[in-house]
């Protein structure tokens, strides 16, 4: 399981004022193993930078904002050209394409008309709104699962009362997931091809859109014209942009799956203390060196355990995204074949570097330790097809309306559409 974002959120500006306003953590820490005297380094390394006495316990705040702003800070370091009139042009000309293809390849109609081309930039701000719907409610179940623990400590008198600390604790929360997701945000921008590269609805209301920088960095060496390259990107843009369109509830499916991992997080104190009594004792911690602190819990120490319930939303998850992206590659395939001479290297290509570091394997292995298997796509595309061979393309899309097929059943598509289609005879359902 990964570690929440449990790793600094840099150097602060404001180390000073949180120093000043810094809780009294003390008797958490002491549990933890953690001397008090610390906690003031702690501070300088940027953990409690977001501390804001003010804060209500009851509120909470995603700071998308800084988010953006790591994010951001990435992408100005690897550099995001701006949109020429060429680049305008020919990607233009490959959407074109692509919606026309993709009329004959899926029930779903074009989500819109627009031909959205952006740089690396436009692309941090026009889907950082749903990243902030995608990951809150993963930091808002992490706030209230540390939050708890704090609420059930013996504070001294002298101290803040709980639920300000509890207020000040969501904030930091707030602050180290908002950060690492900037952090992957910002990695994913060097690479993704569109909007929805990632598998997820992050444009309300969906629609296609491509970045020329990425297009023509993914077409490096590989030997295949890039009019083809810019096509085929376009198509896969377009089939996932009607799919959320068309299937608002694949939306909140996905949501909710998140939604369930973070409600069910919970912290074992006595378990992360005897990781801390085990982590001072090998000198992984050293209560002289709050470095050694950082290093931990980069390499997950103190990390929550993963409950059934979260085991669960994961599997649910990572199944809709393989099935998103074995959709995609149908669609594509289906639309392409006998148009694109180099589909299959196009194919092969993508499939070989996903296989390697994948957008959605990027950002769900750093903010859920999930591993997104590039085996599984692969049942997802060869369940998509057998649907279509053994029925046919309408009958293919309009399982999005329904039960969606578990990983267990992308093998057997056969005995899946028996277990969900209704009998033309319903007369033995009378007695029931």
């Amino acid at each position: 399981m990964a570690p929440f974002g449990f790793t600094p959120p840099g150097d602060s500006d404001d180390s000073e004022n949180s120093e000043n306003g810094m809780p009294d953590f003390s008797a958490l820490f002491e549990q933890l193993g953690i001397s008090p005297e610390n906690l003031k380094d702690f501070t300088n390394l940027g953990f409690l930078s977001s501390a804001n006495s003010n804060s209500s316990a009851s509120e909470f705040t995603f700071p998308i904002g800084i988010t953006r702003d790591v994010a951001k800070k990435f992408v100005s370091a690897k550099g995001s050209l701006p949109i020429g009139t060429t680049d305008l042009s020919q990607i233009h000309d490959a959407m074109e394409i692509a919606e026309l293809w993709l009329n004959e390849a899926t029930v779903f109609p074009a989500s819109s008309s627009a031909k959205n081309v952006m740089t690396r930039n436009d692309w941090v701000d026009s889907t950082m709104a749903g990243w902030q719907l995608t990951v809150e409610p993963l930091a808002l179940g992490l706030a209230q699962a540390l939050s708890s623990v704090i609420e059930g400590q013996e504070m001294p008198e002298d101290s803040m009362p709980l639920e300000a600390v509890a207020g000040l604790l969501r904030g930091f929360i707030a602050t180290m997931i908002a950060t690492q997701l900037g952090q992957c945000v910002g990695g994913l921008a060097e690479s993704v091809t569109g909007a929805h590269d990632v598998g997820l609805p992050l444009l309300n209301p969906s629609r296609p859109a491509l970045l020329p920088q990425n297009i023509a960095q993914w077409s490096v060496d590989i030997g295949v014209p890039e009019s083809e390259i810019r096509i085929f990107h376009a198509l896969r843009e377009g089939a996932v942009a009607r799919l959320f369109d068309s299937n608002p509830w694949l939306v909140d499916y996905m949501r909710m799956a998140i939604a369930d991992y973070g409600k069910g997080i919970h912290i074992d104190v006595e378990k992360m203390q005897q990781q801390a009594q085990e982590a001072m004792e090998s000198g992984a911690i050293d209560p002289d060196n709050p470095e050694t602190l950082t290093l931990a819990l980069n390499q997950g120490l103190f990390t929550p355990e993963e409950s059934p319930q979260q085991g669960a939303a994961l599997a649910k998850l990572e199944t809709a995204l393989a099935l998103i992206d074995g959709w995609a590659d149908d669609v594509t395939t289906l639309a392409a074949a006998d148009r694109l001479p180099s589909l299959n290297s196009l194919r092969e290509t993508l499939r070989r570097r996903r296989a390697t570091s994948s957008p959605a394997q990027q950002l769900f292995s750093s903010l859920f330790g999930l591993e997104v298997s590039p085996r599984m796509a692969r049942e997802a595309s060869a369940f998509w097809l057998a649907i279509r061979e053994l029925r046919d393309v309408a009958a293919r899309d309009q399982i999005w309306s329904g039960i969606l097929p578990t990983h267990e059943e992308l093998n057997d598509p056969a005995t899946y559409l028996s277990s969900v289609e209704i009998p033309d005879d319903l007369s033995g359902l009378a007695g029931i």
